[in-house]
C-alpha cells in the first residue's frame, strides 16, 4: 500500500495537466490510506497517440476523507474543507457541485470557490460519517470538467458522554469468612464516545464507599473481598459505591457511579449452645405415652439449614423412658414420654442431651467440636390414679334358660396408690338397659337378673364400672362380654321346601334328589342329622329314604314305569332327628312330580298336555319347527310390507301437489316439443279454453297488441272466423317474428279483442275514437235498463258539447 501510495505521488508531480483536487482545512493530522478514483478515460487517453505520443496529465490529491468537530457551537457554518481543480483559473468558469448524503440539508458547497460547510452541530453518537461525491462542470454548459470524485466527511469525537452502568444497582454475595481476593461479582460502565480515537471511551474503575472491605480492578471493574474472615454474625450488610471515570481516570474526565449492595452469606462456623447446662423438668405419672413432658433449646447462630440442631438422649438413666425430636419450627428439643409412669416404682430420672449440628462444613472442624451437651432432671409427681383391673377385658359364659341369679364369673379391681383404697363394682346402666345381669358390689361377681334367650340374644357386651371408696370420681371401666350358651330345645327341619321330580322311564334304586336339614340351635360341635322313613310310610312300594351320614339324606326310587296319566304327585314323608340332648325330631313332607325325561334322564316338561304329543318327537325337532315357522311369519311380513311400501311410493308420486308445478319423468325429457309433460292450456285465456273444446284448432290472440282504431260508432261484434281476423292475427305474428323485445319463445300471447261477445263491445280507450269526435250514445238507450244511467251520462255530454259547437259556430 505505502509503495502504491509513493508511485500515485510520484505521478502527480509528473502531469502537470489540470485537475479537481480536495483541499482538507488545517486540524489534526488525516489518514491518507487510499488515494482517489482514477478516471478510465483520463489513463486512455495518455495512450491515444501511440508510445510515441504519450500524453501526462497533471492530477491534484484527492483526500479520502474530511473532518468535522462534533457538537460545533459556533454562530456560523462549520468550515470543512475545500474542493480545487486545476483547471479553476479563477475566473469564475468553474462550479462544483455536491451530492450525497446530507447534501444540501447539513453540508453545503460554494459552487464559484469549492468550500463545503456543515450548517448544524453534528453528534458522532448518531451519525459517525457521511459520503458524499463531488463533481467540477464548466459554468455555461454544465459540461463536466473532471470525472465525479467520492469522499466521506467523518465526524471527529469529542468526549462529551460519560460512562453508564446499565446493570445498577447491582446486588451479588459472598459467603463470610471467605479469603481476601474471593471473588464477588463484576460491573461494566459503557462509554458512548468514539473507543478508537484519543481517550474519551477509555474507562477505568475505582471504589469511592467500601474500603476497607472490598476491592475493584481499575480495568476490568471485578469486586474482590479485601479483608479476611468477615463474619456474618457481626455484619451482613455492605453497601459499595463504584466509579468509572472515562479519559483514562485523568483529570477533566466524565464520571458514573453504581451501588453495590454485598451480603455475607452463612456457612456453619458456629456450634449450638445451650442457654443453660441443667434443666429441670416434672411431669405427672399419670402421663400417657407420647406426652411431651417438656421442652429444651440449644441457640445457633447460624441461620438456614446450618443453624438445624439434632438432639440426643445420652445412654443412661432415663433413655429407656424418654425420647427427644426436635421441633421444626424453632428448633426446641421436645422431650416425649416412651413407656408409662410409676411414682411408687421410681420418683426421679436424670439424663443428658446432646445439642449438634445436622451439616458440618470441614473447614472448621479445627474449632472444636460442633456440639453442647446439658442434663436434664425429670421429677415424677405423684397422682391419686382409679382403681386398675387385673384384666383389660373380660369373656364369661352362661347358659340360656338358667334360673335369675345363678352366678356367672367375676371381676376384680385394687388401687395402685400407696393409701390401697377399697374398690367398689357396679353395671353401666347404659350397657344393660334390660337389667340382665347384677353384679355384688364389694366382690365383684356377676349374676343373672332375667332368663336369658339364645335366639333372641345370643351375646351381650356389658360394662363393668370400678369406684375407689375414698375417691368416687376415680373410676375405671371395663369390658365384659356374655355368650349365651345354646339348649337344644328346637326340632331340626328340612333345610328348604324340596320339590322333586321322578322320570317315567327312572330305574329302581336311582336317587332322584338330595336333601338336607337345618336347626336353629346352636350346638357346641355342630349339628349331627339323621334320616329315615316315617313309620306311617313303611309301607309305601314307590320312594323311600337313604341317609348318607354326612347330614344328606337322598330320595330313592323303589320301582320303575311311573305314568303321569296315572298319579302327578306323590308325597314322602321323611323324619329329621339331631343329635342333641334332650333328642329333638320332625317329620317334612317331600313333594315329587311325575315328568317326562329323554332317555339320558334330562327333563322334557311336567305338564299333563304333554302325553299328547307324539312319542318318538324330540326336543330338537321341535325347536326345528318352530325355528321354521318363525321364518316363514318374517318372510310374509317384509314381503306384506315391500308392497306396502311400493303402494305408498307410487300414491305419493302420482299426487303431486300440481301448485308447485313439479314434474316427474320416468325419461329423459323431450325438450321444447314436450307438450305432454304439462297442460299448456292454464295459460291461456279462459275464454278461449271453453272454446277450444268445441274447436281443436284455433289461433289465439294477443293481449299486449293494441287494437286498430275503428271507425265505425255502433259496431256489431265479429265474429273471430273473419278474414280481418286471421290478416290482423297473422300481421301481429309477423310483428313478432321480427321484434326483439318481444317476449320470450316460451311465453303465451292470446290476439282477441276486448269485451267480445258483448252487446256493447269494447268500451276500451284503446278502441275510441279521437277526442274531438263527437260520438253519438243515444243507442245506449236501447241496451237496456242496466245502462240507463250510463246513457244519461254520456247522453248530456253529448248535449253539452253540441250546444258548445253551436256556439262557437255562431261566434
Amino acid at each position: 500500500m505505502l509503495t502504491r501510495n509513493c508511485l500515485l505521488l510520484f505521478l502527480w508531480f509528473v502531469f502537470d495537466k489540470g485537475s479537481l483536487s480536495l483541499v482538507r482545512p488545517p486540524g489534526p493530522p488525516l489518514s491518507r490510506s487510499r488515494l482517489g478514483k482514477e478516471n478510465p478515460r483520463s489513463l486512455a487517453g495518455s495512450m491515444r497517440n501511440g508510445a510515441s505520443g504519450f500524453q501526462r496529465v497533471k492530477r491534484g490529491w484527492v483526500w479520502n476523507q474530511f473532518f468535522v468537530l462534533e457538537e460545533y457551537m459556533g454562530s456560523d457554518p462549520q468550515y470543512v474543507g475545500k474542493l480545487h481543480t486545476d483547471l479553476d483559473k479563477g475566473e469564475s468558469e468553474v462550479k462544483y457541485t455536491l451530492m450525497g448524503e446530507g447534501a444540501g440539508s447539513i453540508f453545503t458547497i460554494d459552487a464559484t470557490t469549492g468550500d463545503i460547510h456543515a450548517l448544524r452541530s453534528l453528534d458522532r453518537e448518531v451519525k459517525p460519517y457521511y459520503t458524499l461525491r463531488a463533481q467540477a462542470v464548466d459554468i455555461d454548459t454544465n459540461r463536466p470538467l473532471e470525472p465525479e470524485s467520492e469522499f466521506v466527511i467523518k465526524v471527529q469525537d469529542i468526549n462529551d458522554n460519560e460512562p453508564k452502568f446499565l446493570e445498577g444497582p447491582y446486588i451479588a454475595s459472598v459467603p463470610e469468612m471467605s479469603p481476601v481476593g474471593t471473588y464477588v461479582t463484576q460491573v461494566t460502565a459503557t462509554d458512548a464516545d468514539d473507543p478508537t480515537y484519543g481517550n474519551s471511551a477509555r474507562v477505568v474503575y475505582s471504589i469511592l464507599h467500601g474500603q476497607p472491605y472490598f476491592s475493584v480492578d481499575p480495568k476490568t471493574g471485578i469486586i474482590r473481598t479485601a479483608l479476611p474472615n468477615m463474619d456474618r454474625e457481626v455484619k451482613e450488610q455492605y453497601q459499595v459505591l463504584i466509579q468509572a471515570k472515562d479519559m483514562g481516570g485523568q483529570l477533566g474526565g466524565l464520571a458514573g457511579t453504581t451501588t453495590i449492595n454485598i451480603t455475607l452469606s452463612d456457612v456453619n462456623d458456629n456450634p449450638p449452645r445451650f442457654s443453660k447446662s441443667f434443666f429441670h423438668l416434672r411431669v405427672p405419672e399419670s402421663s400417657a405415652v407420647g406426652f411431651a413432658v417438656g421442652r429444651i433449646k440449644a441457640h445457633d447462630l447460624d441461620i438456614g439449614k446450618n443453624a438445624e440442631v439434632e438432639y440426643n438422649v445420652v445412654p443412661g438413666d432415663g433413655d429407656n423412658m424418654f425420647d427427644i425430636i426436635t421441633s421444626e419450627h424453632n428448633q426446641e428439643g421436645i422431650i416425649i414420654l416412651k413407656r408409662p409412669l410409676d411414682y411408687e416404682t421410681k420418683k426421679a430420672y436424670t439424663f443428658k442431651v446432646d445439642a449438634s449440628n445436622a451439616h458440618l462444613d470441614p473447614r472448621f472442624h479445627s474449632l472444636g467440636a460442633f456440639k453442647d451437651t446439658a442434663t436434664v432432671k425429670i421429677n415424677i409427681l405423684d397422682v391419686d390414679e382409679p382403681p386398675v383391673f387385673t384384666k383389660p377385658s373380660y369373656e364369661m359364659d352362661v347358659y340360656e334358660d338358667s334360673p335369675v341369679g345363678d352366678i356367672i364369673g367375676a371381676v376384680t379391681a385394687q388401687d395402685l396408690d400407696a393409701s390401697n383404697s377399697p374398690v367398689r363394682y357396679s353395671i353401666d346402666w347404659k350397657s344393660d338397659l334390660d337389667s340382665y345381669f347384677d353384679i355384688d358390689p364389694v366382690e365383684g361377681t356377676i349374676s343373672t337378673n332375667e332368663l336369658l334367650d339364645r335366639e333372641s340374644i345370643a351375646q351381650h357386651n356389658i360394662t363393668i364400672v370400678a369406684t375407689k371408696l375414698n375417691s368416687p370420681v376415680l373410676t375405671s371401666r371395663v369390658a365384659v362380654t356374655i355368650h349365651v350358651l345354646d339348649v337344644n330345645e328346637f326340632a331340626p327341619e328340612l333345610a328348604i321346601p324340596y320339590e322333586s321330580f321322578v322320570c317315567e322311564n327312572a330305574k329302581v334304586g336311582q336317587v332322584i334328589q338330595t336333601f338336607s336339614a337345618k336347626d336353629q340351635d346352636l350346638p357346641q360341635n355342630g349339628h349331627k342329622f339323621s334320616f329315615k322313613p316315617s313309620e306311617t310310610d313303611i309301607n309305601n312300594k314307590n320312594f323311600t329314604i337313604r341317609d348318607f351320614g354326612n347330614n344328606t339324606a337322598g330320595i330313592v326310587t323303589l320301582q320303575s314305569g311311573f305314568r303321569r296319566h296315572s298319579q302327578k304327585i306323590y308325597f314322602l314323608p321323611v323324619v329329621i332327628q339331631d343329635s342333641g340332648y334332650p333328642v329333638q325330631s320332625s317329620t317334612g313332607i317331600l313333594t315329587i312330580r311325575v315328568c317326562g325325561c329323554e332317555s339320558d334322564g334330562s327333563l322334557l316338561t311336567c305338564s299333563a298336555e304333554a302325553i299328547f304329543l307324539p312319542v318318538g318327537l324330540s326336543t330338537g325337532a321341535l325347536i326345528a319347527i318352530l325355528l321354521c315357522i318363525v321364518i316363514l311369519l318374517v318372510i310374509v311380513v317384509l314381503y306384506v310390507g315391500l308392497r306396502r311400501q311400493k303402494n305408498k311410493e307410487t300414491l305419493m308420486t302420482s299426487k303431486e301437489d300440481i301448485r308447485d308445478n313439479v314434474i316427474h319423468y320416468d325419461d329423459e325429457g323431450g325438450g321444447e316439443e314436450d307438450t305432454h309433460a304439462f297442460d299448456m292450456g292454464t295459460l291461456c285465456n279462459p275464454k278461449v279454453i271453453k272454446e277450444k273444446l268445441l274447436k281443436e284448432n284455433r289461433d289465439l290472440f294477443r293481449r299486449d297488441i293494441k287494437p286498430e282504431t275503428k271507425t265505425g260508432k255502433n259496431q256489431p261484434p265479429v265474429s273471430q272466423d273473419s278474414a280481418d281476423i286471421c290478416n290482423f292475427i297473422n300481421q301481429r305474428l309477423k310483428e313478432n317474428d321480427v321484434d326483439n323485445s318481444a317476449p320470450p319463445y316460451d311465453s303465451l300471447a292470446t290476439y282477441a279483442y276486448e269485451g267480445e261477445g258483448s252487446v256493447a263491445e269494447s268500451l276500451s280507450s284503446i278502441e275510441s275514437l279521437v277526442a274531438d269526435t263527437n260520438d253519438d250514445y243515444d243507442y245506449l238507450n236501447e241496451w237496456g235498463p242496466r245502462f240507463k244511467t250510463l246513457a244519461g251520462i254520456f247522453g248530456e255530454q253529448s248535449d253539452t258539447q253540441s250546444d258548445t259547437t253551436t256556439t262557437e259556430n255562431r261566434l
